[in-house]
């Protein structure tokens, strides 16, 4: 049986001062996990020749095969990177970007990754264009034209998040990259927020590239993620550095994992996160926090009286907004921290939002704080 939140957050290093609402952020390694972590940095420092120099790749590639038995795709057609960011960056450098070539996204990625195609699309002439979507969503299939709307002959690639930073919203990415291969466009999906929060079938999604991060909902150690890339496409992808993986024999692998001297202890790790979730049955655990969450989320838009951006439960999963009222909530992320809740706030538009991580270790009295300290916020009587 699965252990209830309570019993799951004494697995953690988390602050017990502090109601933790934002693993979606950074993520939170389980002591196990942290255990095996260190554990791999002190064999690496036992003897650093033989661990580098000898045993690293055949101990990679063993990891590197258990992720992606985990993400439903071939071992070779993955690497490890730091985070997706360091993963899209480096797609995004590797393409050949013409002047006139257009990189289309929606309005509803990633600030930091947005700079990446801004800057690289300006230098090389091309264009980043992101296609405003509707909020509240309708169906999957109306997000999908409205991104289509900015469809041109010019379209190099099509970059989206599989669910989406600072509004939680699961995008249909399925029904975009199958109608994107019917027209030959490139896809390219950030899944930052994926790996350990809904199930993922590489294989089966028809992605040409795919990024995400182990060190959120996985639970790994920070510094852990992977790039995938569909063989057709490997060809042209180059590495964040060029080193000894760049041998006259390369291969997409070892342009990426053959980087010279680097500490590989998290991404050693990756196959011990598994593990851990594994044990504590998983898929039960985000069953529960979903159940909870979507509980929560419509009980806190009906006290706060504002509108959902979703129109069900099935557009989140751990990860969720909550409408705020109209109105200026600057501040309002430190003046929750100072009352001990650690919780995001964004924006998107007009609209502002909190943003809850339901992780496992999570409790409903931790909700129940949360509700307490914005129904005060915003003076609601009881």
């Amino acid at each position: 049986m699965p252990l209830s939140a309570t019993e799951l957050k004494s697995h953690f290093n988390l602050d017990p001062e502090v109601t933790f609402l934002n693993h979606g952020s950074f993520g939170a390694c389980p002591k196990p996990v942290f255990a095996e972590w260190q554990r791999w940095q002190a064999e690496m420092e036992r003897q650093p020749v033989e661990f580098i120099g000898r045993r690293q790749e055949g101990l990679l590639d063993a990891a590197r095969a258990e992720l992606a038995a985990y993400v439903g795709c071939d071992a070779e057609d993955l690497t490890f990177v730091t985070n997706t960011t360091a993963a899209i960056n480096i797609i995004a450098r590797s393409m050949d970007l013409q002047p006139g070539d257009e990189i289309l996204t929606t309005n509803l990625e990633y600030g930091a990754l947005n700079y990446t195609w801004d800057y690289l699309c300006t230098r090389a002439g091309a264009r980043y264009i992101q296609q405003p979507i509707t909020l509240p969503v309708t169906t999957a299939e109306a997000v999908v034209d409205e991104l289509w709307q900015g469809v041109t002959p010019q379209t190099k690639a099509i970059f989206v998040s599989h669910i989406t930073s600072a509004t939680a919203l699961k995008l249909p990415v399925e029904l975009i990259c199958a109608r994107a291969r019917q027209e030959g466009i490139l896809t390219i999906i950030d899944g930052a927020h994926v790996p350990g929060q809904i199930p993922l079938d590489i294989a089966a999604l028809g992605a040409d590239i795919y990024a995400g991060n182990c060190h959120k909902w996985m639970c790994s150690p920070k510094g852990s993620a992977f790039l995938y890339v569909h063989p057709d496409q490997q060809a042209w992808v180059e590495s964040g550095i060029i080193s000894w993986g760049w041998h006259p024999d390369n291969t997409f692998v070892t342009r990426n994992q053959q980087q010279g001297t680097r500490d590989v202890s998290a991404f050693l790790t990756v196959p011990a996160a598994i593990a851990w979730q594994r044990e504590f049955e998983w898929d039960a655990v985000r069953e529960r926090c979903h159940a909870e969450l979507a509980a929560f989320v419509d009980r806190m838009h009906a006290m706060l009286g504002t509108e959902s951006i979703y129109p069900d439960d099935s557009w989140y999963a751990q990860l969720a907004v909550i409408t705020l009222p109209a109105g200026d909530h600057s501040g309002l992320k430190e003046r929750l921290m100072d009352r001990g809740i650690e919780i995001p706030i964004t924006a998107h538009g007009d609209r502002t939002f909190a943003r809850v991580s339901m992780q496992g270790y999570v409790t409903l009295d931790d909700l129940e704080t949360l509700e307490a300290a914005i129904r005060e916020e915003m003076a609601i009587p009881v």
